[in-house]
């Protein structure tokens, strides 16, 4: 990250970014002079309250009582927790609104249903909180109009990725593969535009919800945990059964989908005793080989894949995917300039660029929308 101060004269924009994980809020501020011209200048992580994660996590993976007034609560609850965000990393670095553009903010999904009779996604985090109280044009609601135009509303990252990480006059076959609480991978084949991305099915999530009930830890840091218990092969069988893994793409999943009810209803088929850290080594080989698997199932042979999100951190499963990749090349996207822990944030800022400059911001290929269209809302400072 460069140690340069913005100016109001130059293109600067926050990107805020909460994900599945719940494991904090990433806040970046970028320079971005066109959709290839982009630089991250500052960025952050910042914690969200104990009571308000675990209320999010419980709205967001089973059914409560007066749903409907704990999410208009909670909308409110994350606006200002997002705006105090962008305020104070803009403290943080002595600036003001006027340097910024505008933000984009992913907001907080609580619900992604993409393949019901009446399609539908839901994230929170008022974006007139955000814009009021930062006074900075801010740009949310990203998902909703991709499914307008027939979308599954995700991912809406690679674009950005094809943006930011294809390389010219290159001859390798490149995947960008995001770890968040979802995992999903962008390709970015040599020798032409035509990008494939979807979900692939669980990254972190799955295990963090584990590690949190039977290990008192929110993840398993580096699989230090992971790589000391033994994979359950019918375990791994009886969660591979789930018909997401071989619906096909476009394709995209949540914690509606794979929750902490998702395991128990995988252990109740299994029905026999198993350790607790067993569990986990066969969740992280579900991560790993549903990932794998979807990789290797591309119409090319990948040469790099470059890892974001927080499974980069988690050398056990790094070790895993190359175990089961070896001919391909895995990195982290810190080896393109870009640290993984922020690409996604710092895609919200760019796609926060594109609105702003009245930009198509989805692909069609990806997201298996009708059309290519402009994402996102704006709320006017």
């Amino acid at each position: 990250m460069s140690d340069i101060k913005p100016s109001s004269s130059k293109n600067y924009f926050i990107g805020l970014m909460s994900g599945t994980s719940l494991d904090g809020i990433d806040t970046v501020i970028c320079e971005i002079n066109s959709p290839t011209d982009f630089s991250l200048l500052h960025a952050q992580t910042f914690p969200i309250p104990l009571k308000l994660k675990n209320t999010l996590l419980a709205l967001s993976q089973t059914q409560q009582l007066n749903e409907l007034d704990l999410y208009a609560q909670l909308d409110v609850q994350m606006g200002q927790l997002f705006a105090q965000c962008c305020l104070d990393i803009l403290a943080k670095y002595s600036l003001s609104s006027t340097n910024i553009h505008a933000i984009g903010s992913h907001g907080q999904t609580l619900r992604h249903y993409p393949d019901t009779p009446f399609p539908t996604t839901l994230q929170i985090g008022d974006p007139n909180i955000i814009a009021q109280r930062t006074g900075i044009t801010t740009i949310a609601d990203f998902r909703r109009r991709d499914m307008a135009a027939g979308g599954q509303g995700a991912p809406l990252v690679p674009p950005f990725h094809h943006a930011i990480f294809k390389e010219k006059n290159s001859n390798k076959n490149k995947v960008i593969l995001n770890i968040g609480g979802i995992a999903n991978i962008t390709f970015l084949p040599a020798h032409s535009n035509n990008i494939i991305g979807y979900d692939t099915g669980p990254g972190n999530g799955l295990m963090d919800d584990w590690c949190l009930q039977h290990f008192n830890c929110a993840y398993d840091n580096s699989g230090q945990l992971a790589s000391q218990g033994l994979l359950n092969i019918e375990l791994l069988k009886i969660m591979q059964g789930d018909p997401f893994f071989s619906q096909k793409a476009p394709k995209s999943t949540g914690r509606e989908i794979f929750s902490s009810q998702w395991i128990t209803n995988a252990l109740n088929k299994y029905s026999h005793i198993i350790e607790p850290i067993n569990v986990l080594t066969t969740l992280l080989e579900l991560t790993v080989q549903s990932i794998s698997q979807e990789i290797n199932s591309l119409d090319a042979s990948i040469d790099e894949v470059l890892v974001c999100g927080g499974g980069a951190q988690n050398n056990y499963l790094m070790k895993r995917l190359s175990e089961l990749m070896p001919e391909s090349n895995i990195a982290s996207t810190q080896k393109h300039g870009l640290h993984p822990d922020w690409v996604e944030a710092s895609a919200f800022a760019w796609l926060a660029y594109q609105t702003l400059n009245g930009l198509k911001s989805n692909l069609p290929a990806v997201t298996g929308a009708r059309d290519e269209t402009i994402l996102g809302a704006i709320w006017q400072a």
